[in-house]
């Protein structure tokens, strides 16, 4: 059987403009839909769901090893400071 590697990533956002959940919602909907458009991965808003101004969202992939996992990731984390508004506060990166 072939090893594999699970690739995790965190975010936490702040974006200080949205004043409603709808907003904060319309906001979520368009980052997660992005990423999974260009890289084919799982994405969720995973916490702080009840709180206007912070978004946390988790994205995770099965990759065959940790070099494609660290590509992968930095590749995300790229493309998530460039589609976004959003100020990044926080990135956790998890190899499983």
């Amino acid at each position: 059987m072939k090893d594999m590697e699970i690739a995790v990533l965190t975010f936490r956002l702040r974006a200080p403009w949205v004043h409603s959940l709808k907003e904060k919602r319309m906001i979520v909907k368009s980052i997660i839909a992005k990423v999974q458009n260009q890289f084919h991965v799982s994405v969720s808003e995973i916490d702080e769901q009840d709180i206007h101004q912070i978004i946390v969202i988790g994205v995770a992939a099965i990759v065959p090893h940790n070099a494609m996992a660290d590509s992968l990731m930095d590749e995300i984390s790229s493309f998530v400071e460039k589609n976004t508004d959003a100020e990044i506060l926080d990135e956790i990166r998890e190899i499983r």
